[in-house]
């Protein structure tokens, strides 16, 4: 029997996933088995010398990084180089811009990390005591098409490499066929319990569509600014100081203040002969600051003020700021703010939105509670007109946290002004999306920039069928799919690994 709220939907990319499940519901190593024979044709073409890592040159400058002590260096035909041209060749293919520096650049990142991989890979098999029988790399070496001729290996077309390229071709097979072999067995060979499968599918089958309004933070008004800059006046008040900063120790400050105080040396000349920081050019002076801004220069709060309290033309004691020791003469004495100067103003607008954005967020909250409080007396539409908002609209969507393009995420919608790609992995929106009860405004949350209000307008089912599609996708590839993309981020990241690429590519690479 039907449910009265269940309203089964077919959606547009039902044939796109058809085809995901198609492509991949195959066995995985069938699409690996390719791309091996890829590289085997790219490695069977490019001369023995160049294959056996024999360049004549000094490759030690490329390396890029190590993995487990083992160098991860580009010599011209190795397997770093190999994964560059494929890249290069895929790129180009996409009509993409060969001379561009950001491709090259990432190009060679690719092909670093692929390499890695490899690497990492060979690594750990061979601490398994894993090797492939000989024979069965004969066959595969036999099999390549440009040793065939009229559909059978020919030696003779083997014979025409130098032994060193047949070795090479040879050791690179026996490589691929490991990595396969550690492909298949460890990830595409993985036990995926159906009820783990059941579960996956199961979150597709309820979607929801919504309405939403949004307040924008930075729509705080000036009014608030001035309440806010009134409340914290002293954050603003402004000072002209100077300082000379000393490294060594507290005895050679004081002895450098000294002088200063019995007329040995005027305060300009000692900042430039013995200051240690970037004011010692300028005679220490560090110009007029707000007091905010001196927290940093001066953390503790009681000397802070006692330097406030100064004259102009007074010294302050030593005071140890980290590992220097610094002190300060007064050029301007303290002066409270002016809020009704412009520049004022823009500082307190710079503070209160790096320092104390809360304070924003709570007023568009509250906006957000009154919208809410007239929706639950006159309805959605009504609210939204009388506090002159914008409704949107997206959905139907399931829980998709995290973005698992197996079924429909949130990416798949655009709403003007509203970062959906930071909505997937908030995890407080998937609470409030599915929680809050259908045709009711959702509590208010942030998100960047606004304050955002749900409107859940409709509940929808998806077709069994489909969602036993689902379940059979990631059974048939998509853990696979996940432990591969887990394991390639695991050798990048691990203890083994040390990354140079970087240095490596800006001292050599950079046009």
């Amino acid at each position: 029997m039907a449910r009265n709220d269940k309203k089964p939907v077919t959606k547009e990319n039902d044939s796109g996933k058809s085809e995901i499940y198609e492509k991949f519901k195959r066995s995985p190593a069938l699409y690996i088995g390719s791309v091996v024979i890829l590289v085997l044709v790219t490695v069977t073409f490019i001369g023995g010398d160049i294959l056996s890592g024999r360049s004549g040159g000094n490759v030690a400058d490329l390396t890029f990084g190590f993995y487990d002590k083992e160098p991860i260096t580009w010599i011209p035909g190795n397997m770093f180089a190999q994964n560059r041209e494929q890249a290069m060749r895929f790129y180009q293919s996409q009509g993409m811009d060969m001379d561009n520096f950001g491709v090259q650049a990432q190009i060679w990142r690719q092909s670093y990390e692929a390499t890695v991989v490899h690497t990492a890979i060979l690594q750990m098999m061979k601490r398994s005591n894993y090797s492939i029988p000989e024979k069965a790399v004969d066959r595969q070496v036999a099999q390549l098409p440009q040793f065939q001729d009229n559909g059978r290996f020919s030696s003779a077309l083997y014979n025409q490499l130098s032994e060193s390229a047949r070795l090479a071709i040879w050791r690179q097979v026996q490589d691929e066929l490991i990595k396969m072999n550690y492909f298949n067995d460890y990830l595409y060979g993985l036990l995926v319990p159906s009820a783990e499968a059941d579960f996956f599918g199961r979150m597709s089958s309820v979607m929801r569509s919504f309405e939403l309004v949004s307040f924008p933070v930075d729509a705080f008004p000036e009014t608030e600014y001035l309440t806010y800059a009134r409340q914290n006046a002293n954050l603003f008040r402004t000072i002209h100081l100077s300082k000379i900063t000393i490294n060594t120790n507290e005895r050679e400050a004081r002895r450098v203040l000294d002088s200063i105080k019995n007329g040995t040396s005027t305060f300009e000349d000692a900042a430039r002969a013995q200051s240690q920081d970037g004011y010692a050019d300028r005679g220490g002076d560090i110009g007029s600051r707000y007091t905010f801004d001196l927290e940093i220069e001066i953390p503790n709060s009681a000397v802070r003020e006692n330097i406030f309290n100064l004259r102009r033309g007074e010294l302050s004691d030593v005071i140890s700021v980290g590992e220097s020791w610094v002190f300060f003469r007064i050029e301007e004495e303290l002066k409270q703010a002016n809020f009704d100067d412009f520049s004022t103003m823009d500082r307190v607008r710079s503070y209160l939105r790096n320092f104390d954005r809360g304070r924003m967020e709570d007023w568009a909250l509250e906006r957000a509670a009154e919208f809410i409080s007239d929706v639950n007396a006159s309805g959605f539409d009504d609210a939204v007109e009388w506090h002159n908002l914008e409704k949107q609209a997206f959905g139907p969507v399931p829980i998709n946290y995290g973005g698992v393009d197996l079924f429909t995420s949130l990416e798949s919608f655009n709403v003007p002004g509203i970062d959906m790609q930071n909505l997937i992995n908030n995890e407080n929106f998937w609470r409030i999306a599915f929680r809050t009860q259908l045709n009711n405004p959702s509590q208010p949350f942030v998100q960047g920039g606004n304050v955002i209000v749900l409107f859940p307008t409709e509940q929808v089912y998806e077709e069994p069928a489909a969602v036993e599609n689902i379940s059979s996708m990631y059974s048939a590839y998509w853990a696979s799919f996940v432990a591969e993309r887990f394991i390639h981020s695991y050798f990048l990241n691990n203890s083994r690994m040390d990354d140079r690429f970087w240095e490596t590519y800006f001292r050599f690479c950079m046009p």
